[in-house]
């Protein structure tokens, strides 16, 4: 079962999923359903009406004491996502847990969110029904839990949405209703065709219902719009009024309707489980309703916390720390080793960094870069890789080698450099030059500054920032191609740092860490600002890329 992080927070399946080996052990009718994957784990194929019904009697049975019966030829309801509607329903009337009056319109077959709402809460339903067939089936199943005296279903007929399920109910406030309205319009929208996007996946399940129970003219937005018409004229008769919508873009329309028609108190949410998603309105004429804030924005939030990460596991760490020594790094953990390396790779890149504080045992380095250097240098080192498989090969002879013909002109350090990244057989390297084969002769790197001038940057011994000023001395040095004092020749690697003064132009700041992770290490890269996050992704990828060829090559 897919369910999803980003379920209601007192759903009880948010961060507990039905374990489905368990129970098909317990419950005979459900084990016959559950089959094992390639993978040695139970699952169960929802596509199928018979398995989907057991599950649903399962779950209802194990986690609430209820036992209910469907027919196959009505709408099967799914629990977790039924408890996301209950419990946002606890949200709207302060999750207070007196008896409340509620309304189920539509209850269907299996009164499931009459069912849940009074065994979880004590709540009193009134449980509508048009169908003759869901009405039966939701007296037997009212009846045979016992909850006749918190849940009466009553048979309204075919248009009837509020006003005639109220008439005997003159003098009782309702506290909310609840609706699951027909979702399509025709037999072609609930078969998918022209109402479903052709990129969006198939459904992972199979759709049950009968014709009153998933269509209805002019499809869910009609019909909400008809609740919305009662609403109007029964007002203060409920606290609140609420339906879920099964298309996202029947919210927008529906809530500009609420507006014009001067409804003061309007929310909504979203109910998520794996790949279904569900979106749900409310709307009161009461000024003393708490209106709860939409959720998603809170999923965004934490969307944009959420760090890049990958993993480099205990096998390759020995390898990792012979790599750090051969550069001169005197680490001795796997952490300062690997942040040694990964200060190399930034200072190759001109990605200015510097430590920052973090917890004993991990390193953080806030990164800041001023160019996509990760990407240009790919590009470079394919194109001379390129180049390179195109130049004119001496013939070859019996008893001699073949040998590549070099290039008259003096190369850059640049493609000096790129071109250690080219293997023997001429294939170019997938993401970074060798930094195994680059000596430490240089400590001097050439960058761009914010107005686009080159600067020469002088790395310090002991690790800390440098400031990237303008100096005359400097620049006269690298015009002349002079090479740098011996003392920093002798300066090793992983104690260089490059930073930025006044770096307000850049193309993204990030957060790096490098944190032991029981015999593993992990690196996470925490967004902070800049243009694109796409950029961060690709510098990520790079990194990742860099440290699994320093394992493969040593």
């Amino acid at each position: 079962m897919a369910l999803n992080k980003s379920m209601h927070p007192r759903n009880r399946y948010k961060d507990k999923p039905p374990d489905f080996g368990y129970l098909a052990s317990k419950y005979p009718d459900f084990q016959q359903h559950v089959h094992t994957s390639l993978a040695g784990r139970p699952v169960v194929n929802f596509k199928e009406p018979e398995a989907v019904r057991a599950l649903t009697c399962t779950l209802l049975k194990e986690d609430f004491g209820l036992t209910i019966q469907i027919p196959l030829e009505r709408l099967i309801p799914t629990v977790p996502l039924r408890l996301n509607y209950i419990h946002w329903v606890e949200d709207l009337i302060d999750g207070q847990k007196q008896p409340r009056r509620g309304i189920d319109i539509g209850t269907g077959a299996s009164c499931i969110y009459p069912l849940l709402g009074a065994t979880m809460n004590g709540w009193y339903f009134l449980a509508t029904e048009v169908d003759d067939i869901c009405f039966d089936y939701a007296t037997k199943n009212v009846e045979q839990n016992n909850l006749s005296d918190l849940i009466r279903v009553v048979k309204v007929p075919q248009k009837t949405l509020l006003m005639d399920a109220l008439k005997e109910e003159t003098e009782i406030v309702f506290d909310f209703c609840m609706c699951n309205p027909p979702f399509f319009a025709n037999q072609l929208e609930a078969k998918g065709v022209n109402s479903r996007n052709s990129r969006r996946p198939p459904p992972s399940s199979v759709n049950t219902g009968g014709v009153t129970e998933i269509m209805a003219e002019g499809g869910e937005l009609e019909f909400v719009k008809r609740i919305i018409h009662d609403s109007l004229q029964l007002k203060k008769r409920l606290r609140w009024y609420s339906c879920m919508l099964g298309k996202k873009c029947s919210l927008a329309p529906l809530k500009e309707e609420l507006r014009k028609q001067g409804v003061p108190k309007v929310t909504h949410t979203e109910f998520c489980q794996g790949r279904t998603m569900r979106w749900a309105l409310a709307w009161s004429f009461y000024d003393d309703v708490i209106v709860p804030s939409p959720p998603s924005k809170k999923r965004k939030l934490e969307k944009v916390r959420k760090p890049l990460s990958f993993m480099l596991p205990e096998p390759g760490l020995k390898e990792l720390q012979a790599k750090a020594s051969a550069l001169g790094c005197t680490a001795r953990s796997p952490v300062e080793s690997i942040t040694a390396l990964l200060e190399k790779t930034l200072t190759d890149l001109k990605v200015l960094h510097k430590r920052v504080p973090c917890r004993k045992g991990e390193q953080s380095l806030l990164l800041t870069a001023v160019e996509n250097t990760w990407i240009h240098n790919r590009q470079k080192r394919r194109e001379g890789a390129r180049q390179l498989r195109e130049l004119p090969r001496a013939p070859q002879s019996v008893g001699t080698s073949t040998q590549i013909p070099t290039v008259t002109a003096a190369p850059t350090t640049t493609q000096a450099a790129e071109n250690q990244s080219v293997s023997i057989d001429n294939t170019p390297a997938d993401n970074v030059q060798d930094n195994c084969a680059l000596s430490n002769e240089t400590s001097e790197e050439v960058t761009l500054n914010p107005t686009g001038h080159q600067k020469e940057v002088s790395e310090c011994v002991s690790g800390g920032d440098v400031n990237m000023e303008t100096s005359t001395s400097a620049e006269a040095g690298q015009e002349t191609g002079a090479k740098e004092a011996p003392a920093a020749e002798s300066e090793p690697p992983c104690a260089k740092t490059l930073s930025l003064s006044g770096d307000e132009h850049f193309l993204l700041k990030c957060l790096l860490n490098v944190t032991p992770e029981e015999r593993d290490v992990v690196i996470e890269m925490h967004w902070v600002e800049g243009q694109n996050k796409d950029l961060m992704n690709q510098l990520c990828t790079f990194l990742k890329n860099t440290l699994l060829r320093f394992i493969g090559k040593c």
